[in-house]
């Protein structure tokens, strides 16, 4: 075979088929070389893409949203563990191949459009004009890690996405044997034969083994396994701890009010009417429609101009130096005739409004609270560069706080979510303390970090203990009370389910009854609205109940710790009025479910029609965790699958 190969490779045919191949090589190997793309993106949609930077901005904005929620802060491997991070990268995903999808189609508003909602939010605002900022715009987004670009991106989004809602929901109306079905279904009432068995109609349960007590803790490992545990040393730099005493500097505090007095007192403020004016005839005629008393509108209308109108506003906030000197000159009242730098104008003052200059003593307290929170700073400040010095010296954390000055309190053992061994918070903690100390081995320490708030602090890792089950002696009190609760339980059940088994076979629910030694209570007409306001009815007992056939029987756990055998004895309609008014009623909300599906039904599309392509692992370590696996990080690429939106 090799010889003929080799043979082969010696004819005129061969050379003719490797001059085709070196060609087919430098034509396509090299327009697919061009092609060749290299991303750094978290996601890409079509022709959109996230960047890391743009999906940790999205991830931390739902996680803080989660931490309002729950009270606590929320570490990314928590927050990994409970699928958060998943939550959001599909959704960011469905959003950006929804917005992919509505710009393939042309669906792009204007870019007069965008402008013109950007300057109708508030938080760009000038708070003396009343008008857009600029300056204002740029200092809110710089703030919020955003530039004029990103900010402009999203409200074209959000508008484009309005837009097409717009589109797809025009003259919905669901048909009306929708919320006719939703209507019977919400009057539908049923009447309830139940009778119970309590814990006392059982035999009491033999005491476990301690063989019995290791199975069950196997069994339950996963509740039973202690989280790591951690004893910590922390050392904190705070203006509060530093600055309650500190003396006020009289000269200093003379200085800072001199220099802030202007802005601490409150300016003269005056209602100001100006009308343009083009010609003295049109002068005397604004002048003399004024002194009589008209509506300043329709005169600056007669005169073929508009009046401006400043409300209750300082001298700085009228842009014509000039109108405003001869503006805050004029008695209230009275107008007067302008010849500003901007042009003429005549002026009428409608209200004055006088300032407030502080004195001293006035704004003493605020002042000398930022003199002490300024001194505390500068205290905290010296701290933190004296312990730094000395724990760059080879001082250990105690030894250099000690050198500083500052208390080192050991604290712990605690988990990583700020509890203690038996569950309680524990009060001081941050978010960043819990993150540098979760990052650091046994005998780690950190350097001064800063916490926010003008306050900084240093940990140390004293001890790991290791996840681990507890010792059996330690929680065998009540390991025994949950395993004798648990087989009281099984046997309640059991006795449940043969009594039901009974009314299965076509004994009636009251003879049963007296066989168990019990009576039946009946509650008639539980309808969806009212059931859960019964405390006798729980909620197992109404989800048996509304599933079940009418003369069904069933066992269910009551409200309390035992079980009944019910039976849906029958099923009632509304009377047709009811079913009538409930329809009506409900016509606004099946238009929302419509109108919620119809949203997610485009999302689902959009997942479909839109190549997206994840990065799982680059997400990870874009929120500061590590990638999923070897094989992951290796070819870390995955095909996004479709998936709701919301």
């Amino acid at each position: 075979m090799l010889a003929q190969i080799r043979a082969f490779a010696k004819s005129p045919y061969a050379a003719v088929l490797i001059g085709l191949l070196i060609i087919s090589f430098a034509v396509f190997g090299a327009r697919d070389m061009f092609r060749a793309k290299v991303s750094t993106d978290v996601i890409t949609a079509g022709s959109r893409s996230v960047s890391p930077a743009e999906y940790k901005r999205e991830f931390d904005g739902f996680k803080a949203q989660v931490e309002q929620q729950v009270g606590q802060p929320i570490t990314p491997e928590i927050a990994a563990a409970n699928g958060l991070d998943r939550r959001v990268l599909e959704g960011v995903a469905t959003r950006e191949a929804f917005a992919a999808l509505l710009t393939r189609i042309g669906l792009r508003p204007s870019d007069k459009l965008i402008a013109a909602e950007i300057q109708k939010i508030p938080a760009f605002f000038d708070p003396v004009s009343g008008r857009f900022d600029k300056q204002s715009y740029l200092r809110r987004l710089a703030d919020n890690g955003l530039t004029p670009a990103t900010f402009d991106a999203r409200v074209r989004d959000q508008i484009t996405e309005q837009q097409a809602a717009t589109g797809l929901v025009a003259g919905l109306r669901p048909p009306r044997a929708y919320s006719a079905l939703a209507a019977i279904y919400g009057t539908e009432s049923r009447d309830l034969g139940y009778f119970g068995i309590e814990p006392s109609s059982v035999p009491p349960p033999t005491p476990p083994t301690d063989a019995q007590l290791t199975q069950f803790m196997k069994e339950n490992a996963a509740a039973l396994t202690r989280p790591e545990f951690r004893v910590l040393t922390v050392a904190r730099f705070s203006p509060a701890l530093v600055g309650a005493n500190l003396p006020i500097d009289e000269a200093e505090l003379k200085k800072r009010f001199d220099f802030r007095k202007d802005t601490l007192s409150s300016p003269e403020t005056r209602t100001i009417i100006q009308i343009p004016v083009k010609t003295p005839a049109a002068a005397a005629q604004i002048t003399q429609g004024l002194a009589k008393g008209l509506d300043p509108a329709a005169v600056a209308k007669a005169a073929g101009v508009e009046a401006i109108t400043y409300e209750n506003k300082p001298r700085t906030a009228i842009p014509d130096p000039k109108v405003a000197a001869a503006a805050f000159q004029t008695p209230a009242g009275q107008a007067t005739l302008v010849r500003g730098d901007l042009g003429s104008a005549v002026v009428k003052v409608v209200s004055v409004t006088p300032g407030h200059a502080v004195t001293l003593e006035e704004v003493r307290p605020a002042l000398e609270a930022e003199l002490r929170k300024d001194a505390a700073s500068e205290k905290v400040y010296a701290l933190t560069q004296a312990y730094d010095d000395a724990h760059q010296g080879g001082a250990n954390l105690a030894a250099a706080a000690q050198k500083a000055g500052v208390p080192a309190v050991t604290i712990g053992p605690l988990a990583q979510n700020g509890r203690d061994a038996t569950g309680q918070p524990v009060q001081g903690l941050t978010q960043k303390l819990m993150e540098t100390a979760w990052s650091l081995p046994a005998g780690g320490e950190s350097e001064v970090e800063d916490a926010g708030g003008g306050e900084y602090f240093a940990v140390r890792v004293e001890k790991i203990i290791p996840p681990a089950m507890p010792p059996l002696a330690e929680v065998r009190p009540k390991l025994v009370q949950v395993w004798m609760q648990r087989e009281v339980a099984k046997a309640m059940e059991a006795r449940a389910q043969g009594f039901a088994d009974r009314v299965k076979k076509g004994e009636t629910l009251d003879a049963v009854a007296k066989a168990a030694g019990a009576t039946v209570t009946r509650v008639p007409g539980i309808d969806r609205r009212s059931a859960g306001q019964n405390p006798m009815l729980s909620q197992d007992m109404l989800g048996k109940l509304f599933t079940s056939r009418p003369g069904e029987a069933f066992t269910a756990q009551n409200s309390h710790f035992g079980y009944v055998v019910g039976k849906l004895e029958a099923i009632h309609t509304g009377d047709t009025a009811t079913i009538a008014q409930a329809a009506e009623s409900l016509q606004p909300q099946m238009t929302q479910a419509l109108y919620r599906e119809l949203g997610e039904s485009a999302h689902t599309y959009a997942r479909q029609k839109v190549k997206v392509t994840i990065d799982n692992n680059r997400a990870r370590q874009a929120i500061g965790l590590e990638p999923i696996d070897a094989k992951a990080a290796s070819a870390s690429r995955e095909k996004a699958k479709p998936a709701l939106a919301k």
